[in-house]
């Protein structure tokens, strides 16, 4: 039944099922968590996003070097599974300060911090996994339904949430994805197994990944391909703190009280991954095998330009609801998932240390600056079609570099194919 909807081999099946549900644990996981941040928030216990944002960007600068240090020396099969239990420790930390009431305010300030840097650390440590554990050509087949798993994880956690959170309690729900994390950390030891035993990977693809604790910086520095990702993370980065606080702005007008504003906000991200779980399990394999990764990764900075000119001309809700679902949908479905088979076509050091840095402390350094940057536009006078219509030129920039992405994948397949066919007529010849 699975093969209507995605082009996946016989031997696959059980793996593309495993990372399916190694996705949908993690990331259901963290949609349980996001409303408990969410109503922390709302309840005047966070302030100062910003601020908030900077403190982030000083925790990743720390984390990602510590991440590095651990690849480095043990093999991945023992880091990642200990990665989250990391994180698993702290949830159960979160729970017994929030159970007790203990120092609220700072605790909740902490709780903030602490999920921002948990849902990119780990959603990176899944899709530098995933190119570990698949080659470029089956990225393209089968990264969209996996992918797929994440979504359909961010629709099901906010409904066991509305659900639950009353009878339970919204603080006990943290045990809840306590036991999801245990899961995704169960689906790296499988997913490693089957790597070693059906893909007959070699030793070395589990072994430590080896070089300095400062290797991701050196390695983005010096590889083209990789500045050009982190490029890429950046702009999407920044076009989305401009875009947030678009969002905050006309939300903040159009909604009554708390209550309204909180549905508002809940329905938008209803129906971009409503969208999203669409796109990817119906189209991200075909378009990206059929068309390329140039064409899937240009889908959305096309939309953000369009939809920041939309929101220039029109600054109203219904604008931003449809320019943010389609923008957000185009990521997660396509351009998300093309950059992820990106690095299938670099080695392992730089496959688990840029990659992190790139999807931690670059996005958050972007956060960071974007934010800052928004204010003081803000602050010189800028409304919203001014802000609007300065975030047109990153989307611009964005599309130049994934369609510079696009070409250098094309490349690096046509010399991949090339090494192959010397030894493709030694065999002939041998026969």
């Amino acid at each position: 039944m699975l093969k209507r909807f995605v082009d996946v081999r016989d031997e696959e099946v059980r793996a593309v099922l495993g990372s399916f549900v190694y996705f949908f644990t993690l990331m259901c996981g963290y949609a349980i968590l996001r409303p408990i941040r969410n109503e922390m928030g709302t309840a005047g216990s966070v302030k100062g996003l910003p601020w908030l944002f900077t403190a982030t960007f000083i925790v990743m600068l720390l984390a990602v070097p510590a991440f590095s240090a651990l690849v480095a020396r043990w093999p991945r099969r023992v880091v990642l599974p200990r990665v989250y239990r990391f994180f698993l420790v702290s949830l159960l930390v979160f729970f017994v300060l929030l159970k007790f009431e203990v120092a609220k305010e700072p605790v909740a300030r902490v709780f903030y911090i602490w999920l921002s840097v948990y849902n990119l650390f780990v959603v990176s440590i899944f899709w530098s996994f995933m190119a570990d554990v698949f080659a470029g050509e089956q990225g393209k087949r089968l990264f969209g339904f996996i992918a797929a798993g994440g979504t359909t994880g961010m629709l099901v956690g906010p409904f066991l949430v509305g659900r639950l959170a009353e009878p339970v309690g919204p603080v006990n729900l943290i045990l809840l994805s306590a036991v999801l994390l245990e899961v995704s950390a169960q689906c790296v030891r499988w997913l490693s197994r089957w790597a070693r035993d059906v893909q007959h990977q070699p030793a070395s693809a589990e072994g430590p990944v080896g070089g300095g604790v400062l290797a991701g910086l050196r390695l983005l520095v010096a590889s083209p391909i990789l500045l050009a990702l982190g490029l890429q993370v950046l702009l999407y980065a920044a076009t989305s703190t401009f875009l947030y606080f678009q969002e905050v702005k006309l939300v903040a007008e159009v909604g009554k009280d708390a209550a309204s504003r909180t549905a508002l906000f809940g329905d938008i991200d209803f129906y971009v991954q409503l969208l999203t779980l669409a796109l990817q399990t119906l189209v991200t394999g075909r378009v990206i095998s059929r068309l390329g990764l140039g064409a899937a990764l240009a889908v959305a900075p096309v939309l953000t330009g369009l939809g920041f000119l939309g929101l220039a001309v029109m600054p109203v809700l219904g604008v931003l609801v449809v320019f943010k679902a389609l923008r957000g949908a185009s990521h997660y479905a396509l351009e998300r998932p093309s950059r992820e088979i990106l690095f299938t076509t670099v080695d392992r050091e730089a496959r688990y240390k840029s990659k992190s840095f790139i999807d931690t402390v670059v996005y958050r350094g972007s956060d960071t600056v974007s934010a800052w940057l928004q204010g003081g536009l803000t602050a010189l006078g800028l409304g919203m079609t001014g802000l609007s219509l300065a975030a047109v030129p990153l989307a611009g920039l964005w599309l130049g570099v994934s369609l510079y992405l696009g070409r250098e994948q094309r490349r690096l397949s046509r010399e991949s194919e090339g090494a192959l066919e010397p030894v493709a007529s030694d065999n002939a010849a041998a026969r």
